[in-house]
């Protein structure tokens, strides 16, 4: 199909646009802004007036429980989600049932995400097997199935010989791991953060500690052999200033963190809502404004949604025993223009966060052209109005998961039109 997406505001952070200006789409890649090219015929005409047209956004954690959760949620309810959220592509953890821990289990999930047509899916393969920590996956043939990185998800290797060996894995193969830093010994049993308000609720904690530690055994071995390491939903302040000492030093590592943690912190909380249950927990103002300003100057890398869709059997319970995660691919892009606005930083900047630099990450093996809109790249892009406002319910999430932090809230930006390879995947109804 031939497109002409017509009067739309461009805003394409990595080739630096920001612009009124047309959009001709042809065998499903961008050919020409401007001016349409020689002999262009247009099948359809997409008028995009008082819309802004962006890069399909790319999300670095996105559970969309297929397979083995189906009952919660599956692989066609979050790609709907995701393209609602113009979401075009997604990177998925390895923790699925049966564990992406083999070539055809990644190749099986590819299949069945190609079949629907829909976003891009961009697997992670288990670091060890089974994610029991002891055992090394054949990352080489996970790598040729698909697999774009390598991940423990939410279980730590508390072996730190096998984290070892890991690392010399892949970085002989140049191989990057993600990794969420979080001791398992200091995080046992801990449902919020440590601090005056778990205290006063009751409830086990989780100290900063639990992440300043796992960051320095990471950063230790990366000095020993190099290995690029991707840190994942980063939560507090000590821990983005060891990032930022880490990176001065010259080591190869990037990091990101959860939507969520950009706008809450452990005071909301409040009355024991299950829906702030998240993992790594909801920390204090301190760290919530240091994710911000690390988001402003650079430390962090991206913003992802840490989408983890919970169903009622699991999230309507007291907190402590409520299921950590919360549903979050149609919330991405407005919290990240929320925090734009809050926090009176460059809309490019918040939708470079989501867009152009979380693509970065995923490498040469995926798609290079993701996350841009410049010629030639692959016509994934979403058409928003920046100026409508949403209220987040129930009704209005397309995800199997409705639970969120930010139920009954309006959020700014509303995804109108999502197209994926050229072709109209998603077209609000208005």
């Amino acid at each position: 199909m031939n497109l002409h997406i017509k009067g739309g505001r461009l805003i394409d952070p990595a080739n630096g646009v920001d612009a009124v200006q047309d959009l001709y789409i042809a065998g499903g890649r961008v050919v020409s802004i401007g001016t349409a090219p020689g002999g262009f015929v247009p099948n359809r005409v997409i008028d995009a007036t008082g819309l802004a047209v962006l890069p399909g956004l790319v999300d670095l954690s996105a559970r969309l429980r297929e397979p083995g959760f189906e009952y919660r949620a599956t692989l066609e309810s979050e790609m709907n989600a995701a393209l609602a959220g113009g979401v075009t592509s997604l990177v998925l953890p390895p923790d699925t049932d049966p564990v992406l821990d083999e070539p055809g289990l990644v190749e099986m999930l590819k299949h069945r995400a190609r079949q629907l047509n829909q976003a891009h899916v961009y697997p992670l393969g288990a670091i060890t097997v089974g994610l029991k920590g002891q055992i090394l996956t054949e990352m080489a043939e996970l790598t040729e199935a698909g697999c774009v990185a390598f991940s423990q998800a939410d279980v730590a290797i508390t072996d730190t010989n096998v984290l070892m060996r890991a690392m010399q894995y892949a970085r002989t193969f140049d191989y990057a791991l993600w990794l969420r830093p979080q001791d398992p010994w200091l995080a046992a049993d801990g449902v919020a953060a440590s601090g005056a308000m778990a205290t006063r609720l009751g409830l086990n904690g989780i100290p900063e500690q639990a992440e300043t530690l796992a960051l320095q055994t990471i950063f230790e071995l990366q000095r020993a052999t190099g290995a690029r390491v991707h840190l994942c939903r980063l939560s507090s302040a000590a821990g983005l200033k060891l990032v930022r000492a880490a990176r001065a030093e010259g080591l190869p590592v990037t990091c990101d963190v959860g939507a969520h943690h950009v706008h809450l912190t452990d005071i909301d909380i409040g009355y024991f809502d299950s829906n702030c249950h998240l993992m790594p927990p909801l920390r204090g103002q301190r760290d919530r404004d240091a994710i911000r300003a690390g988001l402003a100057d650079g430390t962090i890398d991206a913003i992802c949604s840490d989408h983890t869709p919970v169903d009622d059997d699991y999230k309507l319970l007291p907190f402590a025993e409520a299921e950590a995660g919360a549903t979050g691919l149609e919330l991405l892009l407005s919290l990240a223009l929320k925090w734009s606005r809050d926090c009176r930083q460059p809309l490019s900047l918040a939708i470079a966060r989501v867009t152009s630099e979380p693509a970065k990450l995923l490498g040469t093996r995926a798609i290079a052209s993701c996350g841009q809109l410049g010629l030639g790249s692959h016509a994934d892009l979403c058409l928003v109005d920046l100026e409508e406002e949403w209220m987040v319910s129930a009704d209005t999430l397309l995800s199997q998961g409705k639970h969120t932090p930010f139920l009954g809230m309006e959020l700014p930006g509303k995804v109108i039109t999502t197209i994926v390879g050229g072709l109209i995947a998603y077209q609000a109804v208005r």
